[in-house]
C-alpha cells in the first residue's frame, strides 16, 4: 500500500472517530461567570440595562481601545442593540440585543460573537450587603459534529472574556460609590486652621504666661494687676471640718499718706520807731 493511500485512510478513520465522539457531546452548552459587587441591585442594574454604558466596562473595549461601537433602538431596555467591530481577529465583530428586561432582576439577550449565535442573560440577585451579577451565554450546536466540537471550546474562549468584563464592572461601580475622605489639618486661604492647638506645658509657680499663650488644662489665668505668688509660698488647702485654718490672714493694703505741704514763711512785723 502506498504511503499516500495510508495517509488518506488514516484521516478517514480519524474523522470517523471524531464524529462518533461528537455524538456523545452535549447539544447545548452554557457558559456562566458570576461576580459579587458591593452595591445594591438598583445601583448595578443600570450598567447592564443601558447598552450605552456597556463600553464603560466591556472586556473587548479594554483589549482594543480603537473598537468601533454603534447603537440602535432605544437607549435601554427591550429593543436596545449594540454592535462592535475590531481590527483584532480574536475580537472581530459582534452584537447584543435586549429581548426582555425585568427591572433590577434579569435581562435576556440575543448574542452574536464572530458568527457564533446564541442567547445571553444578565441576572442580579442580593448577596449579603451587596449584589451578585451573573453573565451567561448559551449555544445550541444541534446535530452537527463540527458545531458540537466548537461548543466544547466555548467555555475557555467566552468564559475568560466574561470574567474580565465582570471584574472591570465591579471595580468601576465600587470606585464610584467609595466615599472621598476630607482633608484634615489644612488651612484654607484667609480661613482658620482646623488643626487643634496643643496645650502648653505647665508653668512654674510665679510665672506669668505671655500674652496670647494657651494655658494648660486646669490652670486659671491670673487676674489683671494681681501680683504673682512668691516662690515657695504655702498653697492654700482644704481645712478639715471643725479645725481652724493656720493660714495667715491677708495683709491689709498699705496706705501711703502724702506729706503735708510746707507753710509759707511769716513776714516780719515792722514796729514804728519810738517818739
Amino acid at each position: 500500500m502506498r504511503p499516500m493511500t495510508r495517509l488518506v485512510l488514516g484521516l478517514v478513520v480519524l474523522l470517523g472517530i471524531l464524529a462518533a465522539v461528537a455524538v456523545g457531546l452535549p447539544a447545548h452548552v452554557t457558559v456562566t461567570r458570576a461576580k459579587s459587587i458591593s452595591a445594591p441591585e438598583s445601583a448595578v442594574f443600570p450598567y447592564l440595562n443601558n447598552l450605552h454604558r456597556f463600553s464603560e466596562w466591556s472586556p473587548w473595549q479594554l483589549r482594543d481601545p480603537q473598537l468601533a461601537v454603534t447603537y440602535a433602538g432605544p437607549e435601554q431596555g427591550k429593543g436596545a442593540t449594540i454592535q462592535w467591530t475590531s481590527q483584532k481577529p480574536s475580537i472581530g465583530t459582534g452584537s447584543m440585543e435586549i429581548t426582555e428586561s425585568e427591572p433590577n432582576r434579569n435581562i435576556d439577550l440575543v448574542v452574536n460573537f464572530n458568527g457564533l449565535e446564541g442567547t445571553g442573560a444578565f441576572s442580579v440577585v442580593p448577596d449579603g450587603s451587596g449584589s451578585k451579577v451573573t453573565w451567561s451565554f448559551g449555544f445550541d450546536s444541534g446535530t452537527s459534529p463540527l458545531k458540537r466540537w466548537k461548543a466544547l471550546m466555548i467555555d475557555g474562549f467566552v468564559g475568560a472574556e466574561y470574567q474580565a468584563g465582570l471584574d472591570r464592572l465591579k471595580e468601576k461601580i465600587e470606585s464610584e460609590r467609595r466615599p472621598t475622605a476630607p482633608s484634615v489639618g489644612l488651612t484654607p486661604p484667609g480661613g482658620v486652621s482646623t488643626e487643634l492647638e496643643q496645650p502648653s506645658a505647665a508653668l512654674p509657680p510665679g510665672t506669668v504666661p505671655p500674652q496670647g499663650a494657651a494655658l494648660p488644662p486646669g490652670q486659671a489665668a491670673p487676674a489683671a494687676g494681681a501680683a504673682a505668688p512668691a516662690p515657695g509660698a504655702a498653697q492654700t488647702g482644704t481645712t478639715p471640718a471643725g479645725a481652724q485654718s493656720n493660714a495667715a490672714a491677708p495683709a491689709a493694703a498699705e496706705v501711703t499718706t502724702p506729706a503735708p505741704a510746707p507753710k509759707p514763711p511769716k513776714k516780719p512785723v515792722r514796729r514804728p520807731p519810738p517818739q
